[in-house]
């Protein structure tokens, strides 16, 4: 079982599992850390010493950004203007330092709420919610992004991207010394996706094929309305090691050690050395969706002791801390995430449907003699009604 102290400010349990950290939760650089085990602390701060204070401040903006977007598009489900909502809030850091390490060739196979990667990517933020909306299946291309599209049933693209991955190592384009060639694939889940069997047969694949793939589970601590000690009687990224993987559990409210993790896991990928597991240990802000109600099983001072570790406050601190805070900057980051809202809120009310024969569209790669009969059907039965509804309208 992980191993729980208690944390003298809020006493209140705390996981002292070892994880890479380099940030504390008040924003200050950590130098020689209390929580580190066997991990190789300078080794990882290594890893960001050449990240200027431009790039923590990108950082930092995507990540302000990435939650306005998640405070607007709830908002436009409560108003009926969506079917459903994830939130990725308290989940910023996790999402936007590793999408900050990866390569342009990488390619992400998310679940249902990477946001912050998908901002990264510069996914159009309406196109993000085509899915919510009900209008269409994905909403971009994700051979331009190199970002498949929102996937739900829980765990799948784990297996789509391993397969993609073995398919990368068998094009070769791993290996190579060339970083504009060699290519990674990222696998995106949430703790309560490591109990399904899809993510369990993926980590079998990857590990006995060396595919170069990397698992990243943020683990949120709430598969819906069970808490990750439901889930599993060890830290999630031992289970990794069971089937041979690398694995490390970093801590996901510090973008700063997301972003060195990933770049480690990529530079093993990258190389030909395989897979890699990593535990983003944050937290479930909001709720499940905006169909659930966390209140009905989580207790307040969780939610409140959480709150106070914040991933965003948690660079704010040390953007401060190192000078590179700015308050006109600020100011005009806040006057960007209002105009992000403004377009997100008329650019998913403009949104409609596309038309029904489109069903048809990319049944196959290919022509299909059968499909192209039922879209012939189709089209007829189409013209038909109209012209039945129009007679029956002249005859009014």
């Amino acid at each position: 079982m992980p191993h729980h102290a208690t944390d003298g400010a809020d006493d209140a349990p705390v996981d002292v599992t070892p994880l890479v950290q380099l940030v504390t939760p008040t924003g200050e650089r950590i130098v020689e850390p209390d929580n580190a085990g066997d991990l190789d602390h300078a080794a990882y701060a290594a890893r960001v010493a050449h990240l200027t204070g431009d790039d923590l401040r990108a950082m930092y903006r995507d990540m302000i950004l990435t939650r306005r977007f998640d405070d607007e598009a709830t908002a436009l489900q409560r108003q009926g203007e969506l079917a459903l909502f994830a939130q990725s809030m308290g989940q910023e850091a996790a999402q936007v330092g590793p999408a900050h390490a990866l390569s342009r060739q990488d390619v992400i196979f998310p679940s249902y709420r990477e946001h912050g990667m998908l901002h990264v990517r510069g996914i159009d933020p309406v196109d993000r919610l085509r899915l919510y909306r009900g209008v269409d299946h994905g909403g971009w291309d994700p051979a331009e992004f190199n970002v498949n599209v929102y996937t739900l049933v829980i765990g799948s693209q784990a297996l789509h991207a391993t397969g993609y991955a073995m398919g990368v190592q068998r094009d070769g384009a791993v290996g190579t010394g060339d970083p504009a060639r060699d290519t990674a694939v990222v696998a995106c889940f949430g703790d309560g996706a490591t109990s399904q069997g899809d993510v369990n047969e993926a980590l079998v694949f990857a590990a006995v094929n060396d595919a170069p793939v990397v698992f990243w589970c943020q683990n949120n601590q709430w598969a819906i309305s069970e808490p990750t000690t439901r889930q599993s009687r060890v830290p999630l990224y031992r289970r990794g090691e069971g089937f041979g993987v690398p694995s490390v559990r970093v801590d996901g409210n510090d973008v700063l050690a997301c972003y060195a993790v990933m770049a480690e896991a990529l530079e093993r990928a990258h190389a030909g050395h395989g897979p890699t597991f990593v535990e983003a240990y944050t937290y479930r802000m909001g709720a499940h969706t905006t169909s659930d109600d966390p209140t009905r099983y989580r207790e307040r001072a969780e939610e409140e002791y959480w709150r106070r570790r914040d991933p965003i406050d948690r660079l704010a601190a040390l953007l401060r801390a190192e000078g590179h805070w700015d308050d006109d900057w600020s100011a005009a980051l806040d006057a960007e995430a209002d105009a992000l809202g403004e377009t997100l809120r008329a650019g998913v009310r403009a949104l409609d449907g596309p038309p029904a024969a489109t069903m048809f569209d990319h049944v196959y790669a290919t022509e299909h003699a059968q499909v192209t009969a039922e879209r012939e059907w189709f089209a007829r039965y189409e013209s038909e009604t109209a012209q039945a509804a129009g007679a029956e309208e002249v005859a009014r």
